[in-house]
């Protein structure tokens, strides 16, 4: 698969090949859905804890007489029913980790690219770069590529200038190949790699 390259002005100065293996794969959705789902899941920290019974302090003497006073036998103030009482089947520490074949992690992450370059959401720059860190300047630059909604910009390696010019925009995200992950794929409209970029995603998941 060819797909165009372009400066830093939008103008088209050279064009690239893709490995279609990894650019132009089937598109399984399935295997995407659970590889977001297992990225959710683990990105939750299970660290919820409400108290039971025997955590919420106090109640250790009995309200009142097992019989006589015509009131339901209570053993407790801090029983359930009681306002001040403990939770039941409150939620408790625990972990959400989910696992996922590496193989499987590697359809999903093919599936994604491809579903983006296939709905042309995908944007290579010959040489991206910017002589200082100015959010102006990334900020024209996404207007000549004409990018007006969620961008997911893809570095080869750490690039100071252009990760501190396009950290204060809310659309827009700044990442190593090496973490490229489903969810920032999926997440933004518009993906923008560099040739080593693209070199290095093919290392990874070739």
């Amino acid at each position: 698969m060819l797909i165009p390259v372009v400066n830093m002005a939008g103008e088209r100065v050279d064009e690239m090949e893709l490995r279609d293996e990894i650019f132009a794969a089937p598109v399984n959705k399935s295997v995407m859905h659970q590889a977001l789902i297992r990225q959710l899941a683990n990105a939750r920290r299970g660290t919820h804890k409400v108290k039971g019974r025997s955590d919420v302090r106090g109640g250790g003497r009995k309200p009142w007489r097992q019989k006589g006073t015509g009131r339901a036998r209570q053993g407790s103030t801090r029983s359930p029913q009681w306002r001040g009482g403990g939770v039941v089947f409150g939620p408790t520490p625990r972990s959400y980790e989910k696992k996922m074949p590496r193989k499987m992690r590697r359809i999903a992450m093919r599936s994604a690219l491809s579903l983006k370059t296939t709905n042309n959401q995908l944007v290579v720059v010959k040489d991206l770069s910017l002589a200082q860190p100015k959010t102006r300047d990334f900020v024209d630059f996404l207007g000549k590529l004409d990018l007006q909604n969620s961008v997911l910009v893809l570095l080869a390696d750490r690039n100071d200038n252009v990760e501190l010019s396009a950290r204060n925009l809310p659309d827009v995200k700044t990442l190593l190949a090496g973490y490229v992950n489903v969810r920032d794929v999926l997440g933004h409209e518009t993906l923008v790699l560099t040739p080593d970029t693209v070199a290095e995603i093919e290392r990874i998941l070739g």
